[in-house]
């Protein structure tokens, strides 16, 4: 049996030009999480994230030596595409700046993505689950026995629900519960998977004023 570790990325600028970067929170939460993996013995011997800025960031900020493999698949779902569809071409202001409202409406709008109610996304929900799948086979295809990945809330939410058997509308609900850097923890073997820990982050046990969603 091997284990896999995906981890949320830390903080990334929520409401600025360019969210795809590491807040300065977020920097110091990746280091507070490898931290807390090397104090336990848990190195890894493969590691992989997506292809996003905050998610390689993140695992530069971890510091564990050795080759970073990319796979596409553990990208987050496009939620400004989405939110800008679905309102006919640009969300409403308060939609993507205030926090309350940008989650509450994000929700609603996952939900009927999932649905296929969002004519015109450059992503479907179909499309979005085959990937997410795609790159779990990808990170668990290996004879590496500890595999660390970096990835984004949503794509672990449908990690865990697909691992559960739950339906659809429960990946948002995992969703919007995962914690930046928290850890989430698999075991794996000869395709069965089994989850393990969810959304746990025993790194701000000492340090609560690390703890955010967004």
């Amino acid at each position: 049996m091997a284990e896999l570790v995906i981890v949320r990325h830390g903080q990334a600028a929520f409401g600025s030009d360019n969210y795809d970067r590491l807040s300065d929170l977020g920097r110091r939460q990746a280091r507070a999480v490898a931290a807390h993996l090397r104090r336990t013995g848990w190195v890894p011997d493969r590691m992989v994230t997506g292809t996003l800025d905050r998610q390689v960031e993140t695992l530069a900020e971890m510091g564990f030596d050795g080759t970073t493999e990319r796979h596409a698949g553990f990208n987050e779902y496009d939620f400004h595409d989405l939110l800008n569809t679905r309102f006919g071409g640009q969300a409403p202001e308060p939609v993507m700046q205030d926090r309350k409202t940008h989650f509450r409406t994000l929700r609603d709008t996952i939900l009927e993505w999932q649905q296929d109610h969002i004519a015109g996304a450059a992503e479907s929900w179909g499309e979005f689950r085959g990937r997410v799948a795609d790159a779990l086979g990808f990170a668990t295809d290996t004879d590496a026995r500890r595999v660390l990945v970096v990835s984004s809330g949503g794509v672990i939410g449908q990690i865990v629900a697909s691992t559960l058997g739950a339906p659809d509308p429960m990946m948002m609900e995992l969703n919007l519960q995962v914690k930046n850097s928290s850890l989430h923890r698999f075991i794996f073997s000869r395709g069965r998977m089994m989850l393990a820990e969810f959304n746990a982050t025993p790194h701000f046990d000492a340090a609560p004023d690390l703890l955010s969603y967004s």
